[in-house]
């Protein structure tokens, strides 16, 4: 039980509860090759789910070596300390935080002592009964141990790979501990032996699994898997254990399954290159774009995206419509995306640092133009405006998923329900609030057809409220126990 006084409650509360975006995960078991710069190659690949920080553990079977740093994944490495990270097993990470500040102590994979060695875990995800976890790891290991964490990595992760320090096999602790976990995750982890990957039985998150001439590879996209020379070889289904090590791979189907994969991942989390379900996200992306053209028509001279967001909807968009579609807008590929950027300010200052129109093809022109989701509105807000300064003569704005009404726990960077423009404001409201001449959203039946998936396999919380895997309370929700640990670092 916690102390009888509720300081562990108490002294982690956080001062900010807003959720982040989610991250990368990366995994390879292949004896003879460069493990380190197939990792890297292969978070390269996933970079757009997560710019604060990276990192790369390897393993030559008998020691753990890490390297990680604040940055881009092109920041934190490059040839020198690639060549560091010797062995034939590794595991890599790119973090955007959902749980925990962004601080270098923070970022992924974790390191954590074993009876029988040492533990290096990357995840991606968010987990909702932190309280319970952290009650568990106080009755295995006592408040000592909470005390660690308050000095010093304050995430989720950092909880999992305490607990998965205890009596018994590694394997065996990480089957019991996904019997107690609640929430979004995708673990890849290993010991000096063995590379393990483990999906929630939900698989809110995406994982896949490819195969080398020589090893396994798991990672977050297919995208990852191509980089790096691997071929598909299937989803990592909802709670499966994988264990690969030198006697080859085992499968282990540990929790029995109740699909509700992310509709977001579809609609812009995803790279488009990557396939979900045996399908490329492309697809579905484009024939948004049809079906918002079937909804919401509007006599006008010109398809342009908001790029790159945007850009497969308004292909859609135009192919239905007949419009033409153009390039109005040049974005910056060296400025993160704004949607992902850790603070307001940053965000609207990415707004201004990565879209610049195109005067000579707008000028004049009446516009439809095509994003994927509003989130607070500070980019349309934007775009509109420099649409017009640049002699746009109408802006008509068309959304390739509906208004966002609810806060993601499992994962994603949206802002908490004050923020979120649709929550008060209906369609002709939002419309005034960003300066369009008008306004429309895809249906919700019509996203999800989109998918060609089940509805009742999605997770389609953020437009429904609908949570597929219940929420604690308020005041034990996972995310807002270890804010005080983060205040502490920034002193």
């Amino acid at each position: 039980m916690l102390p009888a006084d509720g300081r562990l409650t108490h002294d982690l509360l956080p001062d900010d509860r807003q959720p982040k975006d989610e991250c990368g995960v990366f995994g390879v078991f292949a004896p003879g090759e460069d493990v380190a710069t197939l990792t890297y190659f292969g978070l390269y690949a996933l970079q757009h789910r997560g710019q604060e920080s990276a990192g790369i553990a390897t393993s030559n079977g008998e020691k753990i070596l890490v390297y990680k740093d604040m940055g881009l994944v092109s920041q934190v490495f490059d040839e020198g300390n690639l060549k560091t990270l010797q062995g034939h097993m590794a595991v890599g990470h790119t973090r955007y935080s959902t749980t925990g500040a962004s601080h270098w102590v923070n970022a992924q994979p974790t390191l954590g002592p074993r009876p029988d060695g040492t533990i290096a875990l990357a995840h991606n995800g968010n987990l909702v009964n932190t309280l319970e976890l952290l009650e568990l790891l106080h009755e295995r290991q006592g408040s000592a141990k909470i005390g660690e964490l308050k000095q010093g990595n304050t995430t989720d992760t950092a909880i999992v790979t305490a607990l998965l320090n205890h009596d018994g096999s590694l394997e065996e602790n990480l089957k019991d501990l996904m019997g107690r976990i609640r929430g979004a995750y995708c673990f890849v982890l290993m010991n000096e032996k063995t590379l393990y990957a483990a999906r929630d039985p939900q698989g809110i998150r995406p994982l896949v699994l490819g195969r080398l001439s020589n090893g396994w590879v798991v990672a977050s996209e297919t995208a990852a898997l191509d980089i790096c020379g691997a071929s598909f070889v299937r989803e990592v289904a909802p709670g499966e254990l994988i264990a690969i090590d030198e006697d080859g791979l085992r499968c282990e189907q540990v929790l029995e399954p109740a699909r509700k994969s992310c509709v977001f991942e579809y609609v812009y989390l995803s790279r488009p290159d990557t396939n979900l379900n045996g399908r490329s996200v492309n697809e579905p992306r484009i024939e948004m774009g049809r079906e918002l053209a079937r909804e919401h028509p509007v006599d006008a001279d010109l398809v342009i995206p908001t790029p790159e967001s945007g850009t497969p909807a308004a292909i859609g968009y135009a192919q239905e419509s007949g419009i033409p579609y153009g390039q109005g807008m040049v974005k910056n590929a060296y400025v993160g995306r704004t949607f992902i950027q850790p603070t307001q300010t940053l965000r609207q200052l990415g707004i201004r640092l990565k879209l610049n129109p195109l005067r000579e093809v707008i000028e004049g022109k009446r516009l439809v133009v095509i994003d994927d989701s509003i989130v607070r509105g500070n980019t349309q807000r934007a775009v509109v405006r420099m649409l017009r300064e640049a002699g746009a003569s109408e802006v008509h704005v068309r959304i390739s998923s509906p208004p966002v009404k609810w806060p993601c726990y499992y994962g994603i960077d949206f802002a908490d329900r004050a923020q979120l423009i649709a929550n008060g404001l209906d369609t002709e409201e939002i419309c005034r609030s960003i300066g369009a001449d008008s306004l429309g959203y895809i249906s919700f039946d019509g996203m999800v057809r989109a998918t060609a998936q089940q509805p009742n396999q999605l997770c389609s919380a953020c437009f429904t409220g609908e949570y597929p895997i219940p929420l604690p309370a308020p005041d034990s929700e996972g995310r807002e126990l270890l804010g005080m640990a983060d205040k502490e670092i920034q002193k």
